[in-house]
């Protein structure tokens, strides 16, 4: 395997990663979100939404690795020759 095929490989799979943390943060911070509104009526707080959007900008970011993943490892390995 040549060395560009396996960084596309590696970007794919740290995308997943990312994928995986991201909806698992989410799912979490919307439950926690929830709890939070159960409890307090009439919270806005700016620290309760932070769980969820962080875990959707992580399911954003490893989405972009899947998608892009050949150009950035062109984009890493444009140096070298095929």
């Amino acid at each position: 395997m040549k060395p560009k095929q396996l960084a596309n490989v590696l970007i794919k799979i740290l995308g997943l990663s990312f994928c995986v943390d991201g909806l698992v943060r989410a799912a979490s911070g919307i439950l926690n979100l929830f709890a939070m509104l159960a409890i307090r009526n009439n919270s806005s707080s700016i620290y309760i939404w932070l769980n969820p959007l962080t875990g959707l900008l992580l399911v954003v970011i490893g989405f972009l690795f899947i998608v892009l993943s050949r150009e950035i490892a062109d984009l890493l390995f444009k140096d070298e020759a095929e």
